[in-house]
């Protein structure tokens, strides 16, 4: 009895025809083991290379196929997170430290074998495309598993390192443009899961893709760009698009940038600028007074404006679901430090919009405290993210011929309990932040994803977890079927329909309700979108 089971043991790695052998998976580039993980009925792999280590003369380039491996590649440890300082306190990281060497993704698959066709959702993580990592608890992809869906996080590079623009490097380009790297990255992975996916249990032919933030700026990218829009069966918008949150710049003035910062290390040559360390090129690039590196109209990735692309309906033709949340940014983002008085706020608006003031006021009034931190609250919200995740949404619905669903994310996070390692400047820790009138900028990520309890820095409750089984349960049904209804849920309609502009409240009574944002946005969109 013992010798049998033994032989049974030594015989269980061989592989099935479907990909599996007990918890590996054949990838293209070769077998990967599952970690050991807690939740039952997933199967977790960590740190899958699926581009070669952008380093040396691959750094500032495309990412390149990654190679081959032999023998069984474990998946028990996140790779490295690209290149970051520390910047967000609320960022916690499960990831093997920082690296160039960090173009790693992970996948939680529910599957038992490679025979299913389940449903698959890429999430790009958040951070201003100067920080945040795939190996964040909060967009842990296990509670989407347990619903039935293959889920991945992505690395993909930051800052100076994803967005640096140079004529030289436009120079050597085989397409003659440069910067967009993270999001090269990005897309670079979507084809990776596009060949593998099949192995874990996933349809490569219903991969729909979210992000939160520069996550959810990334997913406007990869749904306009020829490089990506076919690989993408469907979109999630969680705060912010390539419309008026970190816009894309023209080429041009993206290499003047890359020159500027070049010129500020006294590098002569992108040779010099490559034989710079990481470090070195890190700390260089976060010195007050240079340019911010940020998507760029590169002609490969991106060519052209995204509202052109939109505009002529050459977008991914696909189902959207997207949103904003009630408090992205409070009113001390317009009223600095202010008091919030009528005088001061009205003060604020004019200093901003001058002949238009009047127009604003009207839009966003402030008659008295009360109402003055709720409009300032709101322009602040609308100026930061909200009206750039709306205008995408809105071009989007007018020439993909598919549904759009939007709503408008309203739940406070609970009473914070401390514990965040340090604050945004590295300086010890974090100070509580102020009561919320809303939901904050990112507020919603762990309610979406099921992830409530692996953030213990909150004082979650049942109705919290209320409202996560909701918007949990609308994702999973979006990513399932491209529509958010199932039965158990309040009725989300399309955000375009019989009954004019309609929104999803998430709430702890969740409801369907008129848009009542649009003159707003109406009024704003010529300070954000050139018109031909």
């Amino acid at each position: 009895m013992k010798r049998a089971t033994i032989l049974s043991l030594l015989l269980c790695p061989v592989l099935a025809a479907g990909g599996f052998a007990a918890d590996q998976v054949q990838t293209a580039n070769g077998l990967v083991q599952a970690a050991a993980h807690s939740t039952p009925g997933v199967r977790i792999f960590k740190g899958i290379p699926y581009s070669e280590p952008p380093t040396g003369e691959l750094r500032w380039k495309a990412p390149q196929p990654a190679r081959s491996w032999s023998g069984v590649r474990p998946g028990d440890s996140f790779g490295p997170r690209c290149m970051q300082r520390s910047v967000f306190s609320d960022m916690v990281f499960r990831s093997n430290g920082v690296s160039e060497d960090c173009l790693y993704l992970n996948v939680w698959t529910p599957a038992p074998s490679g025979e299913e066709r389940l449903p698959v959702l890429v999430y790009f993580f958040g951070g201003g495309f100067v920080a945040g990592d795939g190996s964040e608890p909060r967009y842990d992809g296990a509670s989407m598993a347990t619903k039935g869906i293959v889920a991945v996080t992505v690395n993909y590079r930051l800052g100076v390192f994803g967005f640096l623009a140079h004529a030289e490097l436009s120079q050597e380009a085989p397409y003659k443009g440069s910067g967009n790297y993270g999001l090269l990255d990005q897309s670079a992975a979507l084809r990776w899961v596009s060949q593998n996916i099949a192995a874990f249990g996933g349809d490569p032919k219903r991969v729909t893709i979210a992000g939160e933030s520069a996550g959810s700026i990334s997913v406007s990218g990869q749904l306009v760009s020829p490089l990506s829009k076919e690989l993408i069966a469907g979109g999630i918008l969680e705060s912010g698009s390539l419309i008026g949150s970190l816009s894309p710049q023209p080429l041009p003035d993206a290499e003047r940038d890359g020159a500027t910062f070049a010129a500020s290390v006294g590098a002569a040559s992108l040779a010099a600028l490559r034989a710079m360390t990481a470090e070195q090129v890190l700390e260089a690039a976060a010195k007050p007074g240079l340019p911010r590196f940020r998507p760029v109209i590169d002609g490969y990735f991106l060519p052209k404006a995204v509202p052109a692309i939109l505009e002529a309906g050459e977008q991914a033709r696909v189902p959207l679901l997207g949103g904003s949340n009630s408090e992205e940014m409070s009113a001390r983002g317009l009223l600095r430090q202010d008091e919030p008085t009528p005088e001061n706020y009205a003060k604020a608006v004019r200093g901003l919009y001058s002949d238009k003031a009047d127009e604003v006021l009207k839009l966003y009034p402030g008659s008295t405290t009360e109402e003055v931190l709720d409009s300032a609250t709101a322009l602040a919200s609308d100026r930061f993210i909200g009206f750039s995740t709306w205008r995408y949404m809105e071009g989007h619905g007018k020439t993909a011929a598919r549904p759009v669903y939007r709503y408008y994310y309203s739940r406070p996070r609970p009473k914070f309990l401390g514990g965040y390692p340090e604050s945004p400047a590295g300086g010890g820790p974090a100070a509580p932040p102020p009561p919320p009138r809303g939901a904050a900028h990112s507020a919603e990520i762990e309610y979406a994803m099921g992830n409530l309890a692996t953030n213990p820095h909150f004082e979650w409750g049942p109705d919290d977890y209320r409202v996560s089984d909701v918007m949990q349960g609308y994702f999973a049904n979006f990513i399932k079927t491209g529509n958010p209804n199932a039965p158990g849920l309040p009725t989300w309609p399309a955000y375009v329909g019989s009954d004019g502009f309609q929104i999803m409240r998430l709430d702890v009574e969740s409801h369907a309700e008129p848009e009542k944002t649009r003159p707003r946005y109406l009024f704003l969109d010529p300070f954000y979108v050139t018109k031909p």
